[in-house]
């Protein structure tokens, strides 16, 4: 009798256990599977709708994904545990490389230095952008949201004596383009993209001591809800590819999209390094609370440099009255044959 009532005893006891540790367990796997889905859906490229935006946040989702692994450890599960670890280390490889300086190609050319601003409908701060322009020997400067009073400011202020050559596609609002350069350029135009119609100018920089350089500013749609992000595919699928094999090529601007969206990904795997990625400047924010709204800064602004030519040095510079922060690029390009 007493061997029976001790088994009685013992079974009451692990039953609560269980149903103790149960909920628990739940409670873990519920804190793991957000930033296990974000990993599998990253790395597999697979943003569509609402997430092509919540995208562009990844290296803060990278960030927090160490919250679920700490409690699963914390509350010994070990399942739980071991997926937030997969998560957290998956998420971790695509983010952190941006905060490492990569390989760079052996070349002894010239340097240009390639800038580009996005003026929020031309009411960035002309003076602040022709300082910019002065203080740091731009000899490229690719802008975006070009309107002609833009145009005619900049000149009044002295971009046309520190740039002298440009293409010019300047239009009210937002879709207007701009490229200017300290040196000749030839087989200039603008293109207009099919999604909002923005304007892309461009034109081939004749640097001294190196061969021909395409430069173009990038302005692809942007996808700010759902309804317009078939237009943000479109336009970032039409950008122009690297030639590895033809001309040099450079790509500024505002692309609305970060190194976590698979377009621009494809765009770059074609034959570009993007500038900052290569000098572990990839984290820094070009886009998000410079203008006041309450959002975490995320790099959408980007110098695509074809793979031949080296990155040396990229900064980030604030630019009054834009909601951008100015992106400029030191390159040193191959030397002319």
């Amino acid at each position: 009798m007493t061997a029976v009532t001790t088994e009685l005893s013992e079974d009451r006891i692990e039953r609560p256990v269980r149903r103790r540790r149960t909920p628990v367990t739940v409670l873990c796997w519920l804190a793991v599977l957000p930033a296990a889905g974000w990993a599998v859906l990253r790395l597999a490229g697979l943003e569509r709708g609402p997430l092509v935006q919540a995208f562009a946040f990844t290296p803060y989702v990278a960030a927090g994904a160490l919250a679920p692994l700490v409690l699963a450890l914390a509350l010994r599960r070990r399942g739980p545990a071991v997926v937030a670890a997969l998560a957290a280390l998956a998420l971790a490889g695509v983010v952190v490389p941006r905060a490492l300086d990569a390989d760079e190609p052996a070349v002894d050319g010239p340097t240009v230095r390639v800038l580009t601003a996005n003026l929020l409908l031309g009411q960035a701060d002309p003076g602040a952008l022709v300082d910019l322009v002065r203080t740091r020997r731009v000899d490229v400067l690719a802008v975006q949201e070009f309107t002609p009073q833009a145009a005619a400011t900049l000149d009044r202020l002295g971009l046309a004596t520190l740039l002298p050559y440009r293409e010019l596609a300047a239009e009210p609002g937002a879709t207007g383009s701009g490229l200017y350069a300290r040196f000749p350029l030839s087989d200039t135009g603008a293109r207009r993209n099919q999604g909002f119609a923005f304007r892309q100018a461009y034109g081939t920089v004749a640097v001294p001591g190196a061969p021909p350089v395409r430069v173009e500013s990038a302005h692809p749609a942007s996808p700010y809800e759902v309804r317009v992000v078939p237009d943000w595919f479109t336009d970032l699928r039409a950008q122009p590819p690297a030639t590895p094999h033809g001309p040099l090529s450079v790509l500024a601007g505002d692309f609305n999209a970060t190194l976590d969206h698979a377009p621009l990904r494809a765009l770059i795997a074609t034959g570009y390094a993007d500038a900052a990625d290569a000098t572990g400047r990839g984290l820094v924010g070009t886009w998000g609370p410079y203008d006041g709204d309450p959002i975490p800064p995320v790099t959408i602004d980007h110098v695509l440099a074809d793979r031949r030519i080296a990155v040396r040095a990229v900064s980030v510079h604030p630019l009054p009255g834009s909601d951008h922060r100015a992106v400029l690029a030191e390159l040193r390009l191959p030397a002319a044959r």
